[in-house]
């Protein structure tokens, strides 16, 4: 076991400023620290194919955790190392249960050959603004289908709807009262389309803490030289994990409960300036 420190911070509201962007203050640093030997990598609600854009040509030497903790891949080249499907026997159920709610979903999804997002009715604005940004950034996954149980063939990371609060409450609900012990999700306001809630759906097994869990036991890292950073509720867990859990100042309430520390904002590379003076 290795007494060297481990860091691993959120994405969007944390590590990037609020236009989803990496600063050059912050990239420069981070290149510098790594090659100097920092042991760092990142976990996202994102997919690898969201993260390369921000992240680029950024030179981590560890996997990252994409999907909330789903799949861990390897930056440069996409490389998934380890997939945490949804169990097949009851991807055809979840469907089913989503569709009869009323909702059409994104389904992410990876097979020998390649990562599909498939869609196929865009019924409302936020659905609308995802997908804009996914053909802006080129995504490659984006698959049309006339109707969505051609994806379930493939290894099913997650089920995204995309809606109001209030109309996606009843479906959570049901949700954790038929498949709890199946499924993780996450229920957050998409912070570049403010007023579009997403629920995700993942495999129970997909979350931050336990996809680092794994990072720990390949490296020889303890959980006691472990850092983490974030700002919302799907950091809780890994913030239980570590011993020291830093919320940035723009962090929700009830993730700045669990943590030992709060910085500044995500708006003034407060990650980053953590790193330099606790390196």
């Amino acid at each position: 076991m290795t007494d060297k420190r481990f860091f691993v911070s959120d994405l969007d509201g944390t590590l990037l400023r609020s236009d989803g962007t990496l600063s050059a203050y912050s990239r420069n640093n981070l290149e510098r620290l790594l090659a100097d030997g920092l042991q760092f990598t990142v976990a996202s609600a994102r997919s690898v194919q969201a993260i390369q854009p921000v992240l680029g040509d950024l030179p981590l030497q560890m996997p990252i955790i994409e999907f909330n903790g789903a799949i861990i891949s390897d930056l440069a080249t996409g490389h998934h190392e380890i997939i945490n499907e949804i169990e097949s026997s009851i991807t055809s159920e979840i469907l089913a249960m989503v569709q009869n709610n009323g909702f059409s979903p994104f389904i992410s999804t990876s097979n020998d050959t390649k990562d599909l997002l498939y869609y196929c009715n865009i019924s409302n604005e936020g659905m609308e603004l995802y997908l804009k940004n996914r053909i802006d950034n080129k995504d490659n996954r984006l698959y049309k289908v006339k109707r969505l149980n051609e994806s379930l063939s493939d290894r099913v990371i997650c089920f995204t709807i995309i809606n109001r609060k209030n109309k996606l409450i009843d479906l959570k609900s049901e949700v954790v009262e038929r498949y709890g012990i199946h499924l993780a999700n996450q229920f957050m306001e998409n912070p570049y389309s403010p007023g579009w809630y997403w629920l995700t759906l993942f495999d129970s097994h997909a979350t931050k803490d336990q996809a680092i869990l794994k990072l720990m036991d390949r490296y020889g890292f303890s959980a006691d030289n472990l850092t983490v950073f974030g700002d919302n509720a799907n950091d809780i867990r890994m913030f239980k994990l570590a011993s020291k859990a830093i919320a940035v100042e723009n962090a929700k309430d009830e993730l700045k409960k669990h943590a030992t520390d709060i910085i500044g904002m995500n708006e003034d590379d407060s990650v980053v300036r953590y790193l330099i003076a606790n390196k």
